[in-house]
């Protein structure tokens, strides 16, 4: 198994999406219940174990899952609101060494995660096809990403960080 890629690297097609739309936003929906499923039967020890040598703990892992849908969330509301918008892009490696990261009690971002997942799916739920078509340019690629292609990548995202966690227990 891939450790780094449990579920294999995110890939995206276009024609994909009329297919996928209800799945990937259902995918978001439970991803707070699957994660506090997971993380809450963890002992301290576990939450400070890495899936594999060098990677995040899985205390990081769930502050990371916070702090990057929260910045998805955003991104969906610029592109919405304004005409292909170049989004802020942040370190996460470095966010995933800040104190609160690596020493704050999940369960933060566990209540975090809830609440923000609630509104970001009734937001996605509400969006027409072409609200699906606009899109933001991310600064570092220069990619211009849509708000098809992004949600595909969070619904993958959330998978993919459940599937480092259950490396850690065993799964």
């Amino acid at each position: 198994m891939n450790k780094r890629y449990p579920i294999g690297e995110f890939s995206y097609n276009d024609d994909s999406f009329a297919a996928n739309k209800d799945k990937w936003i259902a995918e978001i929906e439970r991803l707070p219940n699957d994660l506090a499923e997971l993380v809450n039967a963890l002992n301290s020890r576990q939450l400070e174990t890495s899936y594999r040598e060098g990677a995040w703990t899985v205390r990081q892992i769930v502050h990371h899952i916070a702090d990057s849908h929260m910045n998805s969330y955003i991104r969906f509301r610029w592109a919405i609101t304004e005409n292909e918008p170049t989004i802020k892009a942040y370190d996460e490696n470095d966010w995933a060494k800040l104190v609160d990261a690596k020493n704050a009690p999940v369960e933060l971002s566990l209540d975090l995660i809830k609440a923000l997942h609630a509104r970001w799916v009734w937001f996605l739920s509400e969006l027409d096809a072409n609200d699906y078509n606009k899109s933001f340019v991310h600064p570092e690629s220069g990619e211009v990403v849509s708000l098809r292609q992004n949600l595909a990548y969070y619904a993958w995202h959330g998978q993919h960080h459940l599937a480092h966690i259950k490396i850690v227990k065993g799964f």
